[in-house]
């Protein structure tokens, strides 16, 4: 079951200027072999008005937006440096790596140009010096 709401929202009233709707999405997912169902509320803000779109097309969104994400970012975090392979649960150091990572994604296409993500990892792989040269050098 999958449930969307959108309601107006006063963008003075916080510190989201450009704010003027909030999309509430409510799902249940009904886990078979537990027999349990587990109920989520996700909100959006958006900066559309609640009444361009209509909830089908609010959804689309919603989902499109995250897709992104995960093709444009997390897949390729993950694909080219490994990171859902990282063994620590360390908050501070899982933090400072993936700033390292995002740094490196921004940095590399200048330092490469024409070269491939996995081409540069792989050349870069065994010398994390090289690394550190190409975020000393911006």
């Amino acid at each position: 079951m999958r449930a969307l709401a959108t309601f107006a929202f006063e963008a003075s009233a916080t510190e989201f200027p450009f704010a003027r709707s909030i999309v509430v999405v409510r799902s249940a997912t009904t886990y078979k072999k537990k027999g349990n169902t587990v109920t989520e509320t996700r909100y959006y803000i958006s900066s559309a008005e609640a009444a361009d779109y209509t909830p089908a097309q609010w959804q689309a969104l919603v989902r499109g937006h995250w897709g992104g994400v995960e093709i444009r970012n997390h897949w390729r975090r993950d694909a080219v440096w490994g990171e859902d392979d990282s063994r620590t649960r360390h908050v501070g150091v899982l933090a400072s790596v993936a700033l390292l990572r995002n740094a490196l994604f921004a940095l590399l296409p200048e330092h490469f140009p024409g070269v491939s993500h996995p081409e540069i990892h792989e050349q870069l792989h065994s010398h994390p010096a090289a690394c550190l040269r190409v975020l000393r050098a911006t």
